[in-house]
């Protein structure tokens, strides 16, 4: 990422130099120049506030990065890995210097970006700047949430805070408002934010084209804001972190003035410090400069030994061990599901309770739109399942994500299980991975489908990041009708189905939704979409055989003797499917229909399972309101589906009119069994 600009932001020295902020300016500018690849000047300038934080507040144990009660710590700035990874290393993570030499490199556990479960220590995986800091507002919640119903008088075994660094850029992208509102609406007091203002950014100076009061912006939603302090004064970034914990009102900001690539005669204050090596000769200057005379990738052992945290760290978690081990004498029924609940596990029968459940629900053979079912699953699962934590972004009684009883979070209250998160449907996505990665809860929110491309990225984050977060997309299709093009999804299925990791379902009535919410809260590692219609579906017959291969994501149906093609259908389709199917039994032609709610559960299964529910040498025909390009993939030669934008109309009016009528149906399937058979079988996948 190198810079063409020759601005410079140059804070004034305070003639401060602090050996151990030196030895992360030191790893920084080794790894990153031995990769030729990275970024110096973020760490080199974020040294000193790391030190401070890491060093004189930050609650955790090198020894055991799971410990519960640990302090989170989010590089929201992912771009500035080097600085965390040199952290980790010193302070005694299972992080070596033989990974810091292998930065960037193909399988070392010091990727260019960090990345959760990847390497010890780190919390989540950040680069597209913003979703840290939203993430931290999701595990600030979560912590506030559990320590609010398992907390009790003379027993805290919940207490730990959230810290964040970030820079400008975070500032900048959209997301951060709105995760400094929610924070601010709830009061999250156990969160601090510590924001490299060092001015600089990849195109220069950033006062052209970020000219915002930081101050006033976050004062304006609820946040204490502390300096700006001088970002190279231990001492001082000290004395705002304690103000910072002292304060139990409200989130604070500490603005930190610093000056990137910090130390570099002839590159601090510059964009070319941002997302390039320093070059061999400018590291050996500015180590000299810094008075820094050991080795690359070298240590002295007392700066090594003055970093180090694994003995305070166990000691600290003795000491909540101690706590927890009272705690769980005096309450253990609720240390039991504390336990539980942290370590992600459903309660035990749960399985078992379920499938009971699906059967129950495909006796009753109700006729309502999948967004109703889902609703219906929600109030079940909200009885058992204390730890689901729902939501919504403004649209709670049109997605249906809300359960009898259940209490809305408010700021300044304790608990809370269901989240108001207003138009929001970035932060809400975000927020939701932060409330997962902390652990304790299983978060779930609602928006309409055709918005999920707000979330995306953040839906892309849970997966790469193997989180269970589930999404509720209601109004699905065309079928919502009159709100118009805007508002109907066309191609969002398909582009949700092509992240890797994520589950996506679009179940066809009330027995496969059920079954869709089953499989996205037993996918421990892995987050799920739920794509629901606005509009009735009629509930289908089935054996009880064939509930449980709802589980699969595909499964047949309905089937004939000797069928001549396959109907593939998802979601308010699938009744279409089989109106076809009746219509062309009077034809004398029989199909086979098949049921795919879950094309990537489905792709997880078997290849003999596969064959034996699509069937070899048979033309197949897929039947969805959306775009039909994913289907070929199915060895689909026919769709009836929607490769245009849809209009504003009432749903059944444009659902006639774009050919989703069982007569049309029945006429592109026999069209494609005439083909078949004019050409040799071989032919056929």
């Amino acid at each position: 990422m190198a810079s063409t600009s020759s601005d410079r932001v140059v804070r004034p020295d305070n003639g401060q130099r602090h050996p151990l902020a030196n030895a992360l300016r030191a790893l920084a500018m080794d790894a990153v120049q031995q990769a030729n690849s990275g970024h110096p000047g973020a760490p080199m300038g974020m040294a000193e506030m790391a030190e401070a934080l890491w060093t004189r507040h930050l609650k955790h144990n090198p020894s055991n990065p799971q410990w519960w009660d640990r302090d989170r710590f989010v590089l929201s700035n992912g771009h500035a890995s080097m600085l965390l990874y040199a952290l980790l290393h010193l302070t005694g993570y299972d992080l070596p210097m033989s990974e810091l030499q292998r930065f960037r490199q193909r399988g070392s556990r010091t990727p260019g970006h960090p990345e959760v479960g990847h390497t010890p220590g780190v919390e989540t995986t950040t680069g597209p700047l913003g979703q840290g800091l939203t993430n931290a507002v999701g595990m600030a919640l979560a912590e506030k949430l559990l320590a609010d119903e398992f907390n009790r008088p003379g027993h805290i075994v919940v207490d730990h805070r959230t810290w964040v660094f970030m820079g400008d850029g975070c500032l900048m992208e959209g997301i951060s408002q709105e995760a400094i509102s929610l924070a601010g609406a709830w009061r999250l007091s156990k969160l601090c934010v510590l924001y490299d203002d060092n001015g600089i950014s990849i195109d220069g100076g950033v006062t052209p084209w970020f000219a915002d009061d930081t101050a006033a912006r976050f004062t304006a939603c609820g946040w204490q804001v502390i300096g700006p302090v001088d970002g190279h004064d231990v001492a001082a970034l000290d004395a705002a972190l304690q103000q910072a914990r002292a304060h139990t009102a409200q989130p604070t900001l500490v603005i930190c003035r610093t000056t990137i690539g910090k130390g570099s005669p002839a590159r601090e204050g510059t964009a070319k410090a941002h997302g390039e090596p320093l070059g061999g000769a400018e590291v050996d200057a500015t180590k000299a400069a810094l008075e820094w005379t050991a080795a690359p990738f070298a240590v002295p052992a007392d700066i090594a030994a003055a970093w180090n945290a694994r003995q305070a760290g166990e000691c600290a978690e003795v000491q909540w061990q101690q706590r927890w081990t009272a705690y769980a004498q005096a309450f253990p029924q609720e240390a039991v599901e504390l336990a539980r609940r942290m370590s992600g596990q459903l309660p035990k029968g749960f399985e078992a309770d379920w499938l009971a459940q699906l059967a129950a629900v495909q006796q009753r053979a109700q006729t309502v739109a999948s967004r109703k079912a889902s609703h219906n699953a929600i109030a079940v699962l909200a009885q058992r399942l204390p730890e689901l934590l729902g939501g919504s972004a403004d649209l709670t009684g049109s997605n249906l994500t809300d359960w009898p009883g259940a209490q809305a979070l408010r700021g300044g209250e304790p608990g809370g299980r269901y989240i108001n998160y207003g138009v929001r449907e970035f932060g809400m996505a975000a927020i939701m991975n932060g409330v997962a990665l902390h652990g304790g809860l299983i978060p779930f929110g609602g928006t309409f489908l055709t918005f999920s491309d707000y979330s995306r990225n953040a839906l892309r984050m849970a997966a790469l990041m193997h989180q269970r977060v589930i999404h509720v997309f209601t109004h699905d299709s065309i079928g919502l009708g009159e709100d118009g093009p805007t508002h109907q999804p066309v191609e969002h299925a398909a582009s949700l189905r092509l992240i890797p990791h994520l589950d996506v379902w679009r179940p066809g009535d009330e027995c496969e939704t059920f079954a869709a919410w089953g499989m996205a809260l037993s996918q421990s590692d892995r987050p799920s979409s739920l794509l629901l219609s606005r509009q009735n579906l009629a509930a289908q017959p089935r054996t009880p055989e064939q509930v449980l291969d709802i589980r699969r994501g595909g499964y047949v149906l309905s089937d004939r003797p000797e069928p001549q093609a396959v109907i593939i259908a998802t979601g308010s389709e699938l009744a279409l499917a089989m109106q076809a199917q009746a219509l062309l039994d009077t034809q004398g032609l029989a199909v086979r229909v098949v049921s795919m709610p879950s094309t990537s559960v489905f792709d997880r299964q078997s290849a003999d399972y596969q064959r034996s529910v699509l069937m070899s040498e048979r033309p197949r025909v897929a039947v969805e309101a959306g775009v039909t390009r994913l289907w070929a993939a199915y060895g689909c030669c026919a769709s009836v589906g929607l490769d245009h934008f849809g209009e504003s109309a009432p749903g059944p009016e444009l659902l006639k009119a774009y050919g989703f009528t069982p007569e049309h149906v029945a006429q592109v399937v026999s069209a494609a069994v005439a083909r078949a058979q004019a050409r040799p079988l071989s032919t056929l996948g």
